[in-house]
């Protein structure tokens, strides 16, 4: 009697095994790769606006030199402090997009993965259930 179950190497499809495994986990790894460097420059980028615009101020601080200059520097903050809380929120906006995006692009990774499970698993039974006909008809 032959064990139907038994891994049997001549059967085992390498390519099959790559569209099932590999495949989806390299596309996967592709995907989050894209992600983390769109989600870094945008970072970076986001810090650099930041650093520069305290440098502008820092600088136009150092060049006061009188209470009308101080005064000057203090009203020039508020446009300062408008022009910040805009870009704050507009890099906000900017990684929940990212965010947003990657999840939409990984579900639809996942469901492909998935349908071709299924698909793999329905030729497997199919050619298990074969197997096992083949065996019965040949006792």
């Amino acid at each position: 009697m032959t064990n139907v179950f038994a891994f049997d190497t001549k059967q085992f499809d390498t390519a099959q095994f790559e569209s099932m495994f590999f495949a989806p986990a390299r596309a996967f790894a592709a995907l989050s790769v894209d992600f983390t460097e769109k989600m870094v420059n945008a970072q970076l980028d986001a810090t650099k606006a930041y650093a520069d615009t305290n440098m502008a101020q820092l600088r136009k601080l150092v060049e006061v030199k009188d209470a009308e200059g101080f005064k000057s520097f203090l009203e020039g903050q508020q446009e300062v402090a408008k022009s910040l809380t805009e870009r704050v929120q507009g890099d906000a906006e900017k990684m929940t997009a990212l965010q947003q995006e990657f999840a939409q692009e990984s579900q639809k990774l996942s469901e492909g993965s998935v349908k071709q499970a299924q698909e793999s698993a329905q030729q497997a039974t199919e050619t298990a259930s074969k197997a096992v006909t083949a065996s019965k008809a040949a006792k």
